[in-house]
């Protein structure tokens, strides 16, 4: 009952607020195929004017909708002063303009071009595109301006730009398009403009106004003494999207090459900050299959080093081995590593490869190890290669010992830390190769990728601000959920829509996948995480929901069911009683992955540099990095398919 009377009491507020209105405007029924252009002619009105009434119809009209439709003299009787001074025109998009030519000629802001066309946000500029172009009063303008109360924050040690704006509720974005100055760098004192437009005079003031010669830290001049990086400018590529990348309006980047205001050229070479993350996308290595090819007479020399740490094992008077084996893990991770390097030992045997491989005990904890001695004792100068030490202080002792000789040392498990020397390769690709391959997937697949990242996960924020500029953020409410309304309001039809959704937060999880749930119908939605999500393992999310979002993530295994692997699975576990492990696979993958590129008639880092390859679960796809040394950015792009399989996408 009480939920009746609620609702009368709001259709009454409703119907109260809207007579006004519905006295001075009409109705229209969406039919389907018609556009707001077309409507507005129709009713000899324009697009703005129509949105004005409907803002919903932004984000497209849907057949038998109804939409309010201004009459003849409304425009005139509106209750706000500074619309009803509005006139609009139109203006047909010519070859090679830009919005910032357009903007020129008719003397209107960026900012009013895009309200008055809410495509030009999510679309950019198309050839024969039809754009409202409004005209405003420059007196009610200025009036409007006046009337905004400028709000300032002035920068106090330690802030940051990305804590400012959070404070305010802005993004950063926001923050450096009303204070230019700042984009290189944040001066401690200087005043931010946070809301309206200060006054002209008021910019040549100096932070410091009682000291002028204190405030010689001047954020312009900063700007003019960045280095500038030169971009070429990939196919498909608009001023728009351009401006998007980079975090600069399109008159800042015409400004810097003046040649853009005629138009874009594919190949043309851009002149960008120096401060600005270009994303960065390599010329991919050709995979491929590795086949018996002795080069020479001489046999290669194989060396693995890995931490059995026998002296240990044999000095223990309280547990029996195997009551070692039940308590020890990183034994066990190393007799499984061992097996699997056994199996491509004996497979390389029978397809006739000829080497000579040793392995040594390397007797690790996390900070010493054997390998000086082992190295001086066995003349392991000599080696072709060496797989191991395990951990990753020891690895870069073996790589700095052997350094003068350039044998490679082949880092099997540790992750890329601490010094690198030129002949280690990281066998396992880094988190930040791991997330950036995702990205490039999805930009190689021309999609339109949103973010929505749980306030909580700031590193996560900054790290697709600073390295992927081309990503749009969904905005959150002001409690740090999702604001449904928002994220669709992202979603660009013919393309595919990716989400890359990072939280943990069960509420926003369900938030998100519902809202891409209720989307399916009319736009192309896929589901991205960067990193592995337990939330999405518990029961309080649908998995039937997951494979209809196609969940996908980027990974340094796969699930493997070609006839190879299976073979090497049934082959395994018929010599070791039990399935292999994944240390057990990545023991085979990387040996025998070593030994087919020993076999090449080439040394292993000119294989390295010539091809990628692929094994059982492992991809080895090696690049130079600038510290020294090589690193694996051999990443898989899987997801969930609808007959509840995880597969490769393509």
């Amino acid at each position: 009952m009480m939920k009746y009377f609620f609702a009368i009491c709001i259709t009454a507020l409703l119907f109260n607020l809207n007579v006004f209105s519905q006295e001075k405007n009409s109705t229209h029924k969406v039919e389907k195929g018609e556009t707001i252009s077309q409507i507005a002619i129709k009713y000899n009105v324009t697009p703005y004017d129509i949105y004005q009434l409907n803002p919903d119809a932004q984000s497209g009209l849907k057949p038998n909708s109804i939409l309010l439709i201004p009459k003849s003299g409304a425009k005139q009787k509106t209750t706000v002063p500074a619309k009803s001074m509005v006139k609009t025109t139109t203006h047909e998009v010519a070859p090679k303009e830009t919005l910032y030519g357009i903007e020129k000629k008719y003397g209107i802001s960026d900012e009013d071009l895009k309200k008055a066309n809410p495509s030009l946000e999510k679309e950019g500029l198309k050839i024969g595109q039809i754009l409202t172009i409004p005209k405003s009063s420059p007196k009610i303008a200025v009036a409007a301006v006046i009337q905004e109360k400028v709000v300032y924050h002035e920068v106090l040690p330690k802030e940051t730009k990305y804590s400012i704006a959070k404070k305010y509720g802005i993004t950063i974005q926001e923050l450096e398009k009303k204070n230019p100055e700042i984009v290189s760098n944040l001066p401690v004192g200087y005043k931010l403009i946070i809301k309206g437009n200060a006054p002209k005079v008021e910019k040549t003031i100096p932070v410091v106004e009682t000291k002028k010669e204190i405030a010689k830290p001047n954020p312009v001049k900063a700007v003019k003494a960045v280095s500038y990086l030169n971009y070429e400018v990939k196919p498909k590529e608009t001023l728009y999207s351009l401006s998007k990348m980079f975090g600069m309006t399109q008159e800042e980047l015409i400004t810097l090459n003046p040649a853009l205001s005629q138009g874009v050229v594919e190949g043309m070479i851009l002149k960008v900050p120096g401060t600005i993350a270009i994303p960065v996308v390599e010329s991919k290595k050709e995979y491929a299959v590795l086949s018996k090819k002795m080069g020479g007479i001489d046999r290669k020399k194989l060396v693995l080093l890995l931490p059995f740490n026998m002296p240990k094992i044999e000095g223990d008077t309280v547990n029996s081995t195997a009551m070692r084996l039940k308590k020890d893990k990183f034994l066990n991770m190393t007799l499984d590593f061992y097996a699997g390097a056994l199996m491509a030992i004996d497979s390389a045997k029978q397809i006739g490869l000829s080497l000579d491989v040793k392995i040594y005990d390397s007797q690790e904890t996390k900070n010493t190890s054997n390998v000086a001695s082992l190295i001086q004792e066995n003349n392991l100068q000599e080696a072709d290669a060496i797989i191991g030490p395990f951990y990753q202080s020891n690895v870069e002792k073996t790589a700095e010992l052997l350094n003068a000789n350039q044998v490679p040392v082949i880092s099997p498990l540790s992750k890329d830390l601490g010094n690198s020397f030129s002949n280690i390769y990281q066998t396992i690709p880094t988190a930040v190769a791991v997330k950036n391959a995702m990205f490039d997937y999805m930009r190689a697949k021309g999609g339109n990728m949103i973010a929505v990242v749980d306030k909580k996960k700031e590193s996560m924020i900054q790290f697709i601000k600073e390295n992927h500029k081309d990503v749009k953020f969904s905005v959150l409410t002001e409690n740090g959920g999702l604001s449904p309304e928002n994220l669709k309001s992202l979603f660009v039809k013919d393309k595919m829509n990716y989400v890359v959704m990072e939280t943990g937060n069960t509420g926003m999880i369900k938030s998100t996948m519902a809202t891409m749930m209720g989307a399916l119908a009319a736009y192309k939605v896929q589901l991205v995480i960067l990193e592995p999500n337990e939330t999405l393992d518990t029961d309080e999310i649908n998995f039937v929901n997951l494979t209809k979002l196609k969940l996908m993530y980027p990974s340094v295994t796969r699930e493997n069911e070609s006839p190879e692997a299976l073979i090497f699975e049934k082959e395994f576990k018929k010599k070791n009683k039990i399935s292999p492990s994944a240390f057990a696979t990545r023991g085979f993958d990387i040996t025998f992955d070593t030994m087919m590129r020993l076999t090449q008639g080439k040394t292993y880092q000119e294989t390295t540099d010539a091809m990628a390859t692929e094994q059982v679960d492992n991809k080895f796809e090696y690049y130079k990095k600038e510290g020294g040394g090589f690193t694996n950015k051999g990443v898989y792009i899987l997801y969930y398919d609808t007959d509840l399989i995880i597969k490769e996408a393509n």
